[in-house]
């Protein structure tokens, strides 16, 4: 099977679009492709991770993607590429979405339909539902469960990429009952991941300001900045996941434990 990075840029794309195991699709939904799309996209809109989830909502979620999928004729062996307007926000969401679902190879494109130097393509475009399945994978998205039992684990690092108030617990979202941090957490800005809004910083450079981690599961207050640092982080190479219900749904819980 051909590989696929977890986040590809315009070159790439470039080089790649003509073969005939890429599928891209385009997650601002079918009336914005309509308007406006890069030439051989597909609308494809996945939604994003819920805010509040355990195992038993992603094992009735899972399959309902994988249909989805399904209907815009996506089988699972192709290499599957997602863009939005530009700032990863939609797409970073969708591919994790995907990956729920079971599909192996997922990326999103860098810049998204901002980055495509060339001219767009212009009407709807033919879809052909198919028939195949898909093995959820459950893992894609982490739940407050899953992090609960492994705040021990050294070989998961867990990163609030929210502001320094937030991290500290001294002002957060009045809409959360309970304010602080997951513990044992690092606090990096998301900002500080990139170099310029859409554009993560090199990989060495990341790397230098991050550090060695097996695993990653980034967080904010309710999975939007964490997905960009998701995206980030999966561009210079890390094993990272978007904890989409982030703080928003931890805080909810008294059970779950917090630091300031």
């Amino acid at each position: 099977m051909s590989e696929l990075p977890p986040v590809v840029d315009v070159a790439w794309l470039h080089e790649h679009l003509a073969d005939g195991d890429v599928f891209l699709g385009d997650v601002r939904g079918p009336n914005a492709h309509t308007r406006g799309h890069i030439p051989g996209s597909k609308p494809l809109v996945l939604g994003s991770p819920p805010p509040m989830s355990d195992r038993a909502m992603l094992e009735a979620l899972a399959p309902e993607v994988g249909l989805r999928l399904r209907r815009h004729g996506v089988t699972g062996d192709e290499r599957l590429v997602l863009y939005d307007r530009g700032d990863g926000v939609g797409a970073m969401p969708a591919a994790q979405m995907a990956e729920l679902a079971g599909h192996p190879r997922v990326a999103v494109l860098l810049g998204g339909l901002a980055a495509w130097p060339e001219e767009l393509e212009v009407g709807a475009v033919e879809l052909h539902p198919i028939k195949t399945s898909f093995e959820p994978h459950l893992e894609a998205v982490p739940t407050r469960d899953g992090l609960l039992a492994r705040l021990d684990d050294p070989s998961l690092t867990i990163i609030d990429v929210r502001t320094d108030a937030e991290f500290a617990g001294k002002h957060g979202y009045p809409c959360d009952p309970r304010q602080g941090h997951i513990p044992g957490a690092r606090h990096l800005h998301v900002q500080d991941l990139f170099a310029a809004p859409g554009r993560p910083l090199g990989g060495e450079e990341l790397r230098s300001l991050v550090g060695e981690a097996e695993e990653i599961v980034a967080y904010c207050h309710s999975g939007s900045r964490s997905a960009l640092a998701t995206l980030a982080l999966r561009a210079a190479g890390y094993n990272a996941r978007n904890y989409a219900g982030s703080w928003h749904e931890w805080s909810r819980h008294d059970e779950l434990p917090l630091e300031r």
